[in-house]
């Protein structure tokens, strides 16, 4: 496609949003802002693609996630940013927040403060279901955690931080076919804890 970044274009980009976390970290109150302008429409479209799989529809939108998240970072300004991957391997953690906390919300309106059951519609059952989906993703990371803390460290970086095998290699200091067997075995360890945990409780 014609508008597509070249590979010059995108080191001189990746470059930038380095130079602008270094700046962030030596106390330049702008600069973590221009560097979140340099890789917003990564961190948007990686925002749409959680929020397409949490069923976001009228409840959650893209621009709320991507909001909120860049609150949530600009609240620890005073980290040690080192450049674009660490800065989305972070963001990453602060979109998987805010996903919980929008299904702990919902999931809390739907029991109640005393109000009237409502029977569901398809579409609020659709949005419950994919809230706990939510919750029980982050119950089973947790798990994963326990056991293997950089396994799960990889799986926030692959699935809410939108990191390409390269990218998680770099962001884990670690070689390609490394991260690509971590994935593997962190990707069947969720689905045993999920189908495990899920089975039982489908309507």
């Amino acid at each position: 496609m014609a508008n597509s970044p070249t590979p010059s274009d995108a080191a001189a980009r990746t470059h930038q949003v380095t130079l602008a976390l270094h700046a962030a970290r030596a106390g330049d109150p702008s600069a973590l802002n221009e560097a979140f302008q340099l890789v917003y429409d990564e961190v948007r479209a990686i925002a749409h693609a959680r929020v397409a799989r949490a069923g976001g529809g009228s409840t959650l939108d893209t621009t709320a996630v991507v909001h909120e998240a860049y609150l949530k970072l600009a609240r620890h300004g005073e980290m040690a940013w080192e450049d674009r991957q660490h800065f989305l391997a972070v963001a990453s953690t602060a979109m998987r927040q805010v996903l919980l906390d929008h299904a702990r919300r919902h999931l809390s309106a739907r029991r109640g403060g005393g109000a009237a059951h409502v029977p569901l519609t398809d579409i609020d059952a659709a949005v419950e279901s994919q809230a706990r989906d939510i919750l029980a993703l982050d119950a089973a990371l947790s798990r994963l955690a326990a056991l293997d803390p950089q396994l799960a460290h990889l799986v926030e970086l692959r699935y809410f931080g939108g990191l390409t095998i390269e990218e998680t290699a770099l962001a884990l200091a670690v070689s390609d076919a490394t991260v690509k067997r971590a994935w593997r075995r962190a990707r069947a360890f969720l689905h045993r804890e999920l189908v495990g945990a899920d089975a039982p409780g489908k309507p």
